[in-house]
Formats: C-alpha cells, sequence, structure tokens
C-alpha cells in the first residue's frame, strides 16, 4: 500500500489550522478512492464518532489562506456559501477537515479493506511529523542552553582580553628625579 501512496505524499497534505495538524477531507477522499460528497454523507450520518476536535469545517478565511498555498488553483474563490475546488468546480458546503484522531475514526466508518490500509499510511505519517517537530524542539532547546552558555562566558573572555591587554602595556614611566637643590 505504501507503494500506492507514497508517505511523501500523505506528508505534503497534511496542514497545521488552529492549532491542529489537519488533511482536507477532499485529499483523503481521494486517498481511500470515494467521492469526497460520500466520505462528507459517511461522516455526518456518524457525526457523534466526530466531535469538534477530530473534525472540523473551515471558515471562508481559513480557505483563502490554505487556497494561497495551492497555486494549482485557477479561478478565485468567490465569498458565497460556496468554494473553488481544484478543478475550479462549485462545491456546496466549506470543506471539512480531520486532526489524527479524526482520521483515526474514520477507519471504523470506512469500512473497507482500501480505507484500512491507508490509514496504516497515514498514521505512519503523522507519527513521523510528531517526530520530526518533537526533534526541532529539543535542539532549538539544545541551541539556546548553548547560547545561554556563551553569553555567561562571554563576559569572561571579555576579562581575560583586557587583563592581556594590561599586560601588554608598557609599564608607567617612573616620575623622574629632579637634578638641584630644591625647597620644600
Amino acid at each position: 500500500m505504501s507503494k500506492l501512496v507514497p508517505h511523501e505524499v500523505i506528508e505534503n497534505k497534511i496542514f497545521i489550522i488552529r492549532g491542529h495538524k489537519v488533511m482536507l477531507d477532499r485529499d483523503l477522499a481521494t486517498l481511500y478512492g470515494v467521492p469526497t460528497k460520500v466520505l462528507n454523507q459517511t461522516v455526518r450520518r456518524n457525526r457523534k464518532r466526530f466531535p469538534d476536535d477530530f473534525m472540523f469545517q473551515l471558515t471562508f478565511e481559513e480557505i483563502q489562506s490554505l487556497r494561497s498555498q495551492f497555486v494549482t488553483l485557477n479561478k478565485p474563490i468567490e465569498k458565497k456559501r460556496s468554494i473553488t475546488s481544484k478543478r475550479g468546480k462549485h462545491t456546496k458546503y466549506m470543506p471539512c477537515v480531520f486532526t489524527e484522531q479524526g482520521v483515526s475514526m474514520l477507519s471504523s466508518v470506512l469500512n473497507s479493506e482500501r480505507a484500512i490500509q491507508v490509514n496504516i499510511v497515514i498514521m505512519r505519517a503523522f507519527v513521523k511529523l510528531r517526530e520530526i517537530l518533537s526533534t526541532h524542539k529539543e535542539l532549538a532547546h539544545k541551541l539556546q542552553e548553548l547560547e545561554g552558555k556563551i553569553e555567561k562566558h562571554d563576559g569572561e573572555i571579555q576579562a581575560i582580553f583586557e587583563a592581556i591587554r594590561q599586560l601588554m602595556a608598557p609599564p608607567p614611566e617612573p616620575p623622574k628625579r629632579r637634578i638641584g637643590f630644591h625647597h620644600n
């Protein structure tokens, strides 16, 4: 199955919206091999299985933001209840997006062998993305610690350079004795 759907394809279809890693309904429908309408009808019939943290509908502004990332869209999105899809055709509803938990729940309502296999690949992509983000957080933390150590040592290094400059400076000349008779 991973040969039919490469990890890279799935990873490119995961977006961060409202602080959640999500996938669009149309992308999931394509991966599952069903029309988007069928996927959304199945979800509506099983609405109790999809709370807001599993699935939510996008706002027009979120669609516009996503649209700027999709170079393939040709026609502008009109601010009606309809939106423009990849092919420039209008659909009736704003798209839904599914979080990792929502995608997992889809495999229970789309009861097909393909849905199960695609879900396995998608879950692995989410896990890989989580690992990558975790690695970046650890790296950022270590870099911050290193910067703190450098700043601490920066003052000490500066003091060493000042001491070396003082050692390199010629000693002050001793005061010259005046020759002759001095009257105090």
